[in-house]
């Protein structure tokens, strides 16, 4: 696979990339080395006699493609041939740019879990200690995947996302007529979760999956609803009877914080005590870890309306209100950085790309899109900016590719955009 992506010697007449780009940033050299380390491996399965491009030239203009806001396969096509001199500066393309058919057979038949294994060994070269970190897990629908024709559902898969760098670590698929419960243990059990605090929504609010965040050495933070009746009613009554004394005499943690943004004033405060301060819990010790629960009430205050909501969790971690409502909060970050910004910059559901493995490979080549755009960091512009000017800028592709495809990251390198 490692022959189709090798560096060819520049024109001396043209203005290569590179030189705009002063010593310290890593060279095409690295970015090549680093594809073919992390995604050289990925096997073949097409006939060698067939063969008129190399599999590594199709999926590195995938890659690029999409991280220049291609949505199908004749958005990447189109890519491959406006970009086609810049290309073969440092791809064989034997044959030129392959055409959307071959786009589509190719990704319909790439074996999804090898590329995820690709995906997850480079994403690993990427992430810092994430001791202390909050990693949100939750489960997203690609909408568009469905196939009314094939009796073909819909793809969900879970993913796991870095809260504070931003990256998703990992995807997991929900097999048909199965749900998250079974993807959720398989999905932790590739990361390294050490010292991290998981948060998961009540879909996910299940003793094996707090057994199996405790063993990784983790603490987690678990929604708790209705499908726990008996526990929900539980602490339900507990809380609003002891609300109604005011908490008096009660171990309690508290935390209020406002804020305000998007035309809307938001409140939140935080109640947080021992399992102990309850009483007689229903069943506590199936919990593996468990240490406090925890009651969040939300008051949104929109111009027209105000809505309120009260929320329950489990939890391993000690009955700090602080600490437990900014984990709480940003639960949501996956979904307003990772699966908004797929839905509404990469159009995700929106893409009707259904066929075999098509859906999921493509599912996680754009999350490889979506961590390399926001790994770059020296043009603080919209991810949606920055999309658009890795397509009209090679320059800047160049440096998204550096910051995440390079033995080594950028230093103190001139940006290419100016805020």
């Amino acid at each position: 696979m490692s022959q189709g992506f090798q560096i060819k010697p520049a024109d001396a007449n043209k203005n290569s990339h590179a030189q705009t780009l002063k010593k310290d940033v890593p060279e095409m050299r690295d970015i090549q080395r680093s594809l073919l380390k992390h995604f050289g491996e990925l096997k073949d399965h097409r006939i060698e006699r067939t063969k008129k491009h190399q599999l590594t030239d199709i999926l590195v203009i995938a890659i690029l493609a999409i991280i220049a806001g291609a949505q199908g396969w004749e958005d990447i096509e189109n890519y491959g041939v406006s970009k086609q001199t810049w290309l073969e500066e440092f791809l064989e393309l034997p044959n030129g740019i392959p055409s959307a058919d071959t786009f589509r057979r190719v990704f319909q038949f790439i074996a999804p879990e090898a590329l995820h294994q690709c995906f997850f060994g480079w994403v690993e070269t990427l992430v810092n200690s994430m001791g202390g970190e909050v990693i949100p897990i939750d489960g997203k629908t690609i909408r568009g995947s469905y196939d009314r024709k094939r009796g073909q559902s819909a793809l969900h898969v879970v993913s796991a996302w870095a809260s504070e760098q931003r990256l998703v670590l990992a995807q997991m698929k929900v097999e048909d007529k199965s749900n998250e419960i079974t993807a959720i243990p398989a999905l932790l059990e590739l990361l390294d979760i050490t010292g991290s605090i998981i948060t998961i929504d009540a879909m996910g609010t299940q003793t094996e999956i707090a057994q199996k965040i405790i063993e990784k050495k983790a603490d987690y933070v678990l929604a708790l609803k209705a499908n726990h009746p008996t526990l929900y009613s539980q602490v339900t009554k507990w809380f609003e009877e002891s609300a109604i004394q005011d908490f008096k005499s009660v171990d309690i943690s508290y935390d209020k914080k406002i804020n305000s943004a998007h035309h809307r004033i938001e409140e939140r405060q935080v109640w947080a005590v021992p399992i102990a301060a309850i009483g007689e819990l229903y069943q506590p010790r199936i919990w593996a870890g468990l240490k406090s629960v925890v009651m969040v009430v939300r008051v949104r205050h929109l111009w027209n309306k105000t809505t309120s909501e009260v929320l329950f969790y489990l939890t391993s971690l000690e009955h700090d209100a602080e600490l437990l409502g900014q984990a709480i909060r940003t639960h949501w970050s996956i979904e307003n950085q990772a699966h908004w910004t797929l839905d509404c910059t990469f159009g995700e559901d929106a893409c009707r790309i259904r066929s075999g493995h098509s859906p999921r490979n493509i599912a996680l080549i754009r999350r490889i899109a979506l961590n390399a755009l926001s790994r770059e960091q020296t043009c603080q512009r919209s991810l949606r900016q920055k999309m658009k000017r890795a397509a009209m800028n090679n320059d800047y592709m160049f440096l998204v590719l550096s910051s995440c495809f390079a033995d080594h990251m950028l230093g103190s390198s001139e940006p290419l955009c100016q805020a």
